[in-house]
Protein backbone atom coordinates (compact mmCIF):
# COMPACT_ATOMS: atom_id res chain seq x y z
CA UNK A 1 0.00 0.00 0.00
CA UNK A 2 1.44 3.30 -0.74
CA UNK A 3 2.43 4.87 2.99
CA UNK A 4 0.96 8.21 2.34
CA UNK A 5 -2.87 7.03 2.62
CA UNK A 6 -1.98 3.46 4.73
CA UNK A 7 -1.04 5.50 7.64
CA UNK A 8 -3.37 8.48 7.08
CA UNK A 9 -6.11 8.72 9.95
CA UNK A 10 -9.69 9.19 10.00
CA UNK A 11 -10.26 13.14 8.55
CA UNK A 12 -11.06 15.07 11.61
CA UNK A 13 -14.84 15.93 9.63
CA UNK A 14 -15.28 12.71 9.33
CA UNK A 15 -14.47 11.54 13.32
CA UNK A 16 -16.62 14.62 14.77
CA UNK A 17 -19.33 14.25 12.43
CA UNK A 18 -19.26 10.15 13.70
CA UNK A 19 -19.03 11.04 17.16
CA UNK A 20 -22.14 13.95 16.11
CA UNK A 21 -24.23 10.94 15.30
CA UNK A 22 -23.30 8.68 18.20
CA UNK A 23 -24.15 11.14 20.63
CA UNK A 24 -27.01 12.92 18.95
CA UNK A 25 -24.65 16.06 19.11
CA UNK A 26 -25.85 19.56 16.83
CA UNK A 27 -22.56 19.02 14.32
CA UNK A 28 -21.22 22.63 13.98
CA UNK A 29 -18.37 20.93 12.88
CA UNK A 30 -18.65 19.91 9.13
CA UNK A 31 -18.91 22.62 6.89
CA UNK A 32 -22.48 22.43 4.59
CA UNK A 33 -25.29 25.00 5.23
CA UNK A 34 -29.05 24.02 6.37
CA UNK A 35 -31.41 24.65 3.03
CA UNK A 36 -31.57 23.04 -0.50
CA UNK A 37 -30.05 25.77 -2.31
CA UNK A 38 -31.42 28.06 -4.84
CA UNK A 39 -34.41 26.51 -6.52
CA UNK A 40 -33.73 27.66 -9.79
CA UNK A 41 -30.57 25.57 -10.08
CA UNK A 42 -32.30 22.44 -8.31
CA UNK A 43 -34.84 22.80 -11.44
CA UNK A 44 -32.22 23.09 -14.06
CA UNK A 45 -30.05 19.82 -13.22
CA UNK A 46 -33.40 17.53 -12.36
CA UNK A 47 -34.88 19.16 -15.94
CA UNK A 48 -31.32 18.24 -17.47
CA UNK A 49 -31.12 14.70 -16.30
CA UNK A 50 -34.37 13.64 -17.58
CA UNK A 51 -34.49 15.60 -20.81
CA UNK A 52 -30.82 16.02 -21.84
CA UNK A 53 -27.80 13.80 -22.55
CA UNK A 54 -26.42 11.77 -19.45
CA UNK A 55 -23.91 10.12 -21.82
CA UNK A 56 -19.68 11.12 -21.43
CA UNK A 57 -19.86 15.50 -21.65
CA UNK A 58 -16.83 17.15 -23.28
CA UNK A 59 -13.94 16.37 -20.83
CA UNK A 60 -12.93 19.88 -20.53
CA UNK A 61 -16.62 20.44 -19.32
CA UNK A 62 -19.99 21.64 -20.86
CA UNK A 63 -19.55 24.75 -23.32
CA UNK A 64 -22.47 26.35 -21.41
CA UNK A 65 -20.53 25.72 -18.31
CA UNK A 66 -17.02 27.03 -19.05
CA UNK A 67 -18.61 30.35 -20.91
CA UNK A 68 -20.95 31.09 -17.38
CA UNK A 69 -17.77 30.74 -15.46
CA UNK A 70 -16.03 33.30 -17.61
CA UNK A 71 -18.69 35.95 -17.52
CA UNK A 72 -19.32 35.13 -13.60
CA UNK A 73 -15.77 36.02 -13.12
CA UNK A 74 -15.95 38.80 -15.52
CA UNK A 75 -19.47 40.46 -13.76
CA UNK A 76 -17.66 39.97 -9.56
CA UNK A 77 -14.48 40.59 -10.55
CA UNK A 78 -13.37 42.10 -13.61
CA UNK A 79 -11.54 39.13 -15.08
CA UNK A 80 -11.11 38.18 -18.67
CA UNK A 81 -11.56 34.95 -18.86
CA UNK A 82 -11.98 32.88 -22.37
CA UNK A 83 -14.27 29.87 -22.32
CA UNK A 84 -10.27 28.02 -22.89
CA UNK A 85 -9.27 28.99 -19.86
CA UNK A 86 -11.94 27.36 -17.93
CA UNK A 87 -11.37 23.54 -17.28
CA UNK A 88 -14.20 22.03 -15.12
CA UNK A 89 -13.88 19.36 -12.58
CA UNK A 90 -15.62 17.15 -10.09
CA UNK A 91 -15.21 19.51 -7.10
CA UNK A 92 -12.57 21.58 -6.21
CA UNK A 93 -10.69 18.84 -4.14
CA UNK A 94 -10.23 17.29 -7.77
CA UNK A 95 -9.13 20.28 -9.54
CA UNK A 96 -6.54 20.87 -6.23
CA UNK A 97 -5.36 17.26 -7.18
CA UNK A 98 -4.76 17.87 -11.09
CA UNK A 99 -3.26 20.58 -10.70
CA UNK A 100 -0.37 19.54 -8.16
CA UNK A 101 -0.55 16.16 -10.48
CA UNK A 102 0.33 18.48 -13.24
CA UNK A 103 2.53 21.14 -12.38
CA UNK A 104 4.94 19.20 -9.87
CA UNK A 105 7.75 17.61 -10.67
CA UNK A 106 9.56 14.82 -8.41
CA UNK A 107 11.28 16.43 -5.62
CA UNK A 108 9.16 19.89 -6.55
CA UNK A 109 8.34 22.05 -3.23
CA UNK A 110 5.25 23.79 -2.68
CA UNK A 111 4.81 26.99 -0.19
CA UNK A 112 1.46 26.28 1.97
CA UNK A 113 0.20 28.63 4.24
CA UNK A 114 -0.90 26.75 7.93
CA UNK A 115 -3.85 26.04 9.04
CA UNK A 116 -4.18 24.27 5.89
CA UNK A 117 -7.36 22.31 4.02
CA UNK A 118 -6.38 18.79 5.15
CA UNK A 119 -6.38 17.20 1.84
CA UNK A 120 -3.36 19.31 0.34
CA UNK A 121 -0.47 17.72 1.62
CA UNK A 122 -1.29 14.16 0.97
CA UNK A 123 -1.92 15.58 -2.79
CA UNK A 124 1.45 17.27 -2.74
CA UNK A 125 3.28 14.43 -1.58
CA UNK A 126 1.41 12.08 -3.92
CA UNK A 127 2.33 14.01 -6.63
CA UNK A 128 6.19 13.67 -5.84
CA UNK A 129 6.28 16.90 -4.55
CA UNK A 130 7.58 18.22 -0.76
CA UNK A 131 5.48 20.49 0.94
CA UNK A 132 7.12 23.78 2.91
CA UNK A 133 4.93 25.61 6.00
CA UNK A 134 4.32 28.89 6.20
CA UNK A 135 2.64 29.05 9.91
CA UNK A 136 0.00 31.94 10.29
CA UNK A 137 -0.70 33.00 13.96
CA UNK A 138 -4.45 33.88 15.28
CA UNK A 139 -5.79 36.51 15.76
CA UNK A 140 -4.82 38.52 12.44
CA UNK A 141 -3.48 35.18 10.31
CA UNK A 142 -1.18 37.60 8.31
CA UNK A 143 0.89 36.37 5.55
CA UNK A 144 4.96 37.99 6.32
CA UNK A 145 7.17 38.40 3.66
CA UNK A 146 9.66 37.54 5.91
CA UNK A 147 8.29 34.27 6.49
CA UNK A 148 8.08 33.75 2.69
CA UNK A 149 11.56 34.08 2.32
CA UNK A 150 12.44 32.12 5.11
CA UNK A 151 10.52 29.29 3.13
CA UNK A 152 11.61 29.07 -0.20
CA UNK A 153 14.40 27.46 -2.25
CA UNK A 154 15.95 26.86 -5.25
CA UNK A 155 14.08 23.60 -5.37
CA UNK A 156 10.36 25.75 -4.44
CA UNK A 157 8.30 25.54 -7.72
CA UNK A 158 4.89 26.58 -6.48
CA UNK A 159 2.68 28.64 -4.12
CA UNK A 160 -0.73 26.92 -2.34
CA UNK A 161 -2.78 30.04 -1.40
CA UNK A 162 -6.08 29.41 0.12
CA UNK A 163 -8.18 32.69 0.29
CA UNK A 164 -10.55 33.21 1.17
CA UNK A 165 -8.52 31.36 4.16
CA UNK A 166 -10.44 27.99 5.98
CA UNK A 167 -10.43 27.75 8.93
CA UNK A 168 -9.16 30.89 9.77
CA UNK A 169 -11.89 32.72 7.74
CA UNK A 170 -9.42 35.79 6.83
CA UNK A 171 -9.43 37.44 3.62
CA UNK A 172 -5.70 38.43 2.40
CA UNK A 173 -6.06 41.88 1.44
CA UNK A 174 -4.87 43.71 -1.12
CA UNK A 175 -1.13 44.80 0.02
CA UNK A 176 -1.17 41.21 1.12
CA UNK A 177 -1.59 39.88 -1.81
CA UNK A 178 0.43 42.76 -4.18
CA UNK A 179 3.36 41.31 -1.60
CA UNK A 180 2.73 37.35 -2.50
CA UNK A 181 2.26 38.42 -6.21
CA UNK A 182 5.93 40.32 -6.51
CA UNK A 183 6.98 37.10 -4.48
CA UNK A 184 5.61 34.88 -7.43
CA UNK A 185 7.81 36.67 -9.53
CA UNK A 186 10.55 37.44 -8.07
CA UNK A 187 11.05 33.58 -7.30
CA UNK A 188 9.08 32.47 -11.08
CA UNK A 189 6.82 30.55 -8.98
CA UNK A 190 3.70 29.04 -9.96
CA UNK A 191 0.60 30.07 -8.12
CA UNK A 192 -2.32 27.27 -7.18
CA UNK A 193 -5.68 29.33 -5.91
CA UNK A 194 -7.81 28.15 -3.61
CA UNK A 195 -10.50 30.25 -3.87
CA UNK A 196 -13.69 28.06 -3.08
CA UNK A 197 -14.69 30.63 -0.42
CA UNK A 198 -14.94 33.81 -2.88
CA UNK A 199 -18.58 34.32 -2.63
CA UNK A 200 -19.07 34.26 0.77
CA UNK A 201 -17.67 36.92 2.08
CA UNK A 202 -19.50 39.21 4.99
CA UNK A 203 -19.10 43.45 5.87
CA UNK A 204 -19.37 44.01 2.30
CA UNK A 205 -15.91 42.55 1.60
CA UNK A 206 -14.98 41.69 -2.21
CA UNK A 207 -12.87 38.43 -2.84
CA UNK A 208 -9.71 39.95 -4.75
CA UNK A 209 -8.45 37.10 -6.81
CA UNK A 210 -4.55 36.37 -7.24
CA UNK A 211 -4.64 36.24 -11.13
CA UNK A 212 -5.65 39.87 -11.18
CA UNK A 213 -2.55 41.07 -9.53
CA UNK A 214 0.56 42.82 -12.01
CA UNK A 215 2.64 39.54 -13.18
CA UNK A 216 0.42 36.79 -12.22
CA UNK A 217 -1.98 36.46 -15.29
CA UNK A 218 0.62 33.71 -17.13
CA UNK A 219 1.49 31.98 -13.72
CA UNK A 220 -1.73 31.18 -11.97
CA UNK A 221 -4.34 28.75 -11.21
CA UNK A 222 -7.38 29.99 -9.93
CA UNK A 223 -9.72 27.23 -8.39
CA UNK A 224 -13.79 27.87 -7.71
CA UNK A 225 -16.44 25.87 -6.21
CA UNK A 226 -20.75 25.73 -7.31
CA UNK A 227 -21.12 23.61 -4.43
CA UNK A 228 -20.11 26.73 -2.15
CA UNK A 229 -21.06 29.37 -4.72
CA UNK A 230 -24.36 27.80 -4.53
CA UNK A 231 -24.52 25.77 -0.79
CA UNK A 232 -24.90 22.67 -2.35
CA UNK A 233 -21.97 20.53 -1.17
CA UNK A 234 -22.73 17.39 -2.82
CA UNK A 235 -22.87 18.71 -6.01
CA UNK A 236 -18.82 18.59 -6.63
CA UNK A 237 -18.86 20.81 -9.73
CA UNK A 238 -15.69 22.68 -9.75
CA UNK A 239 -13.14 24.42 -12.58
CA UNK A 240 -9.93 25.62 -12.75
CA UNK A 241 -9.18 29.07 -14.38
CA UNK A 242 -5.81 29.21 -15.93
CA UNK A 243 -3.49 30.86 -19.02
CA UNK A 244 -3.79 28.60 -21.84
CA UNK A 245 -0.45 27.18 -21.91
CA UNK A 246 -1.32 25.70 -18.26
CA UNK A 247 -4.99 25.55 -18.66
CA UNK A 248 -3.71 22.64 -21.01
CA UNK A 249 -1.61 20.36 -19.22
CA UNK A 250 -4.36 20.70 -16.77
CA UNK A 251 -6.61 18.91 -18.75
CA UNK A 252 -4.32 16.35 -19.45
CA UNK A 253 -4.47 15.48 -16.26
CA UNK A 254 -7.82 16.41 -15.59
CA UNK A 255 -8.87 13.64 -17.82
CA UNK A 256 -6.72 11.14 -16.09
CA UNK A 257 -8.81 11.35 -12.86
CA UNK A 258 -12.60 12.17 -13.28
CA UNK A 259 -12.14 12.73 -17.14
CA UNK A 260 -15.71 14.66 -16.74
CA UNK A 261 -18.36 15.47 -14.34
CA UNK A 262 -22.06 14.46 -14.46
CA UNK A 263 -23.74 16.61 -17.66
CA UNK A 264 -27.22 17.49 -15.48
CA UNK A 265 -25.06 19.12 -12.18
CA UNK A 266 -23.09 21.04 -14.78
CA UNK A 267 -26.10 22.28 -16.74
CA UNK A 268 -27.51 23.16 -13.57
CA UNK A 269 -24.36 24.79 -12.25
CA UNK A 270 -24.51 27.13 -15.32
CA UNK A 271 -28.11 27.75 -15.33
CA UNK A 272 -27.20 29.21 -11.34
CA UNK A 273 -23.72 31.06 -12.40
CA UNK A 274 -26.13 33.07 -15.24
CA UNK A 275 -29.26 33.59 -13.36
CA UNK A 276 -28.60 33.59 -9.54
CA UNK A 277 -26.37 36.70 -8.58
CA UNK A 278 -29.88 37.76 -6.35
CA UNK A 279 -29.75 34.32 -4.76
CA UNK A 280 -25.56 34.72 -4.13
CA UNK A 281 -26.07 38.00 -2.51
CA UNK A 282 -28.76 37.41 -0.58
CA UNK A 283 -27.19 33.55 0.73
CA UNK A 284 -24.32 36.51 2.17
CA UNK A 285 -25.98 37.86 4.21
CA UNK A 286 -28.37 35.32 5.42
CA UNK A 287 -24.87 33.66 6.63
CA UNK A 288 -23.55 37.14 7.56
CA UNK A 289 -26.91 36.95 10.01
CA UNK A 290 -25.98 33.29 11.28
CA UNK A 291 -22.23 33.99 12.14
CA UNK A 292 -23.45 37.26 14.06
CA UNK A 293 -26.07 35.35 15.94
CA UNK A 294 -23.46 32.65 17.16
CA UNK A 295 -20.66 35.23 17.54
CA UNK A 296 -23.19 36.74 20.06
CA UNK A 297 -24.09 34.26 21.73
CA UNK A 298 -20.74 32.28 22.52
CA UNK A 299 -19.59 35.65 23.26
CA UNK A 300 -22.01 35.90 26.15
CA UNK A 301 -21.25 32.82 27.26
CA UNK A 302 -17.87 34.00 27.99
CA UNK A 303 -15.93 33.42 24.49
CA UNK A 304 -13.04 35.33 22.52
CA UNK A 305 -14.42 34.77 19.31
CA UNK A 306 -12.42 35.53 16.92
CA UNK A 307 -12.98 37.50 13.50
CA UNK A 308 -14.56 35.79 10.84
CA UNK A 309 -14.42 37.96 7.36
CA UNK A 310 -15.36 34.68 4.89
CA UNK A 311 -16.22 30.85 4.74
CA UNK A 312 -19.01 29.04 7.04
CA UNK A 313 -16.92 29.38 10.08
CA UNK A 314 -15.43 31.17 13.34
CA UNK A 315 -13.45 30.18 16.01
CA UNK A 316 -13.16 31.04 19.20
CA UNK A 317 -9.55 31.47 21.32
CA UNK A 318 -9.27 29.21 24.10
CA UNK A 319 -6.56 30.87 26.01
CA UNK A 320 -8.51 34.26 26.06
CA UNK A 321 -10.78 32.85 26.84
CA UNK A 322 -9.44 31.76 30.19
CA UNK A 323 -10.17 27.93 29.19
CA UNK A 324 -7.31 26.09 30.17
CA UNK A 325 -7.63 23.14 28.09
CA UNK A 326 -6.16 22.48 24.57
CA UNK A 327 -8.31 22.44 21.53
CA UNK A 328 -8.81 18.49 20.61
CA UNK A 329 -9.58 17.96 24.47
CA UNK A 330 -12.20 20.77 24.75
CA UNK A 331 -13.95 19.77 20.69
CA UNK A 332 -13.99 16.23 22.68
CA UNK A 333 -15.64 16.94 26.02
CA UNK A 334 -18.28 19.46 24.10
CA UNK A 335 -19.03 17.08 21.80
CA UNK A 336 -19.97 14.38 24.50
CA UNK A 337 -21.20 16.73 27.25
CA UNK A 338 -22.56 18.85 25.85
CA UNK A 339 -23.79 17.57 22.52
CA UNK A 340 -22.50 20.15 20.19
CA UNK A 341 -19.74 19.26 17.40
CA UNK A 342 -16.81 21.74 16.42
CA UNK A 343 -13.58 21.38 14.59
CA UNK A 344 -10.13 21.86 16.54
CA UNK A 345 -7.89 23.99 14.44
CA UNK A 346 -4.77 21.76 15.63
CA UNK A 347 -6.26 19.08 12.60
CA UNK A 348 -5.68 21.73 10.32
CA UNK A 349 -2.11 21.97 10.70
CA UNK A 350 1.09 19.36 9.81
CA UNK A 351 3.13 20.76 12.25
CA UNK A 352 4.12 23.27 14.66
CA UNK A 353 -0.04 23.28 15.34
CA UNK A 354 -1.73 26.24 16.88
CA UNK A 355 -3.13 24.71 20.13
CA UNK A 356 -5.77 26.64 21.53
CA UNK A 357 -8.31 27.59 18.51
CA UNK A 358 -11.85 25.75 18.09
CA UNK A 359 -13.68 26.16 14.92
CA UNK A 360 -17.71 26.29 14.77
CA UNK A 361 -19.69 26.62 11.60
CA UNK A 362 -22.65 28.75 11.81
CA UNK A 363 -24.52 28.51 8.05
CA UNK A 364 -27.54 26.38 9.89
CA UNK A 365 -30.98 27.45 10.85
CA UNK A 366 -31.89 30.30 13.69
CA UNK A 367 -33.43 27.47 15.82
CA UNK A 368 -30.61 25.09 15.78
CA UNK A 369 -27.75 27.85 16.11
CA UNK A 370 -30.00 28.66 19.08
CA UNK A 371 -30.15 25.47 20.51
CA UNK A 372 -26.32 24.59 20.42
CA UNK A 373 -26.12 28.25 21.67
CA UNK A 374 -27.92 27.32 25.02
CA UNK A 375 -26.43 23.86 25.09
CA UNK A 376 -22.62 25.64 25.05
CA UNK A 377 -23.72 28.38 27.95
CA UNK A 378 -24.80 25.85 29.93
CA UNK A 379 -22.00 23.79 29.62
CA UNK A 380 -19.30 26.48 29.85
CA UNK A 381 -21.05 27.44 33.47
CA UNK A 382 -21.11 23.81 34.30
CA UNK A 383 -17.08 24.03 33.34
CA UNK A 384 -16.46 27.26 35.45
Amino acid sequence: MNPIYSRMGTTIFEAMSARARATGAINLGQGFADGRGPEAVLAAGARALLERSNQYPPMAGLPELRQAVADHYARHQGLNLTVEEVIVTSGATEALAAALLALIEPGDEVVCFQPLYDAYVPLIRRAGGVPRFVRLRPPEWRIERAALEAAVTPRTRLILLNNPLNPAATMTGAEDLAMLADFCVAHDLTAICDEVWEQVTFDGARHLPLIDFPGMRERTVKIGSAGKVFALTGFKVGWMCAAPPLARVLAKAHQFLTFTTPPNLQWAVAEGLTTQDDWIRDARLRFQAGRDRLASGLRAAGFAVLPSAATYFLSVDLTASSIALDDVTFSERLVDEARVATIPVSAFYSEAPVTNVVRFCFVKEDAVLDEAIARVQAWRKALA
